[in-house]
């Protein structure tokens, strides 16, 4: 399929296939494009390397390798402050409001594909507002 350079492409860091794949699927039925990196490191590189315009972050906290998704999170707001997040976890909601950015979201797992899309959307139509 021949990639839509005008689509908003939306970074999407999870080390787990089945996760990945359902995220993936859900934002791209949504009409976004996706780039999928496994690792936080991974997705620090592809961020920082500005290989495509990623638009939103979505990540899950917890994550193989040196980093989590909170570190990731803080790289992507160094480059953009008003960057989008959307965070993924199964046990680290408890976290979020002494780890998180600001203007992010945060999404329990397991959670609706549907619930995912809307919190992309929301925060892309959000755009640089504050609040």
């Amino acid at each position: 399929m021949e990639k839509n350079k005008n689509l908003p492409v939306v970074l999407i860091v999870e080390d787990d296939a089945a996760i990945q794949a359902i995220v993936d699927e859900a934002l791209i039925d949504a009409g976004f494009e996706t780039a999928i990196a496994p690792s936080a490191e991974e997705a620090v590189t592809l961020l920082k390397g500005k290989v495509a315009n990623y638009r939103a972050l979505v990540t899950d906290i917890n994550l193989k390798g040196m980093m989590n998704g909170w570190e990731v999170a803080k790289a992507a707001r160094e480059i953009d402050p008003a960057f989008p997040i959307v965070y993924m976890t199964g046990a680290a909601a408890g976290e979020w409001a002494s780890r998180g950015v600001p203007n992010s979201i945060l999404l329990e797992k397991p959670f609706a594909p549907a619930q995912l899309v809307m919190a992309v959307s929301q925060l892309l139509n959000t755009g640089t507002q504050t609040g």
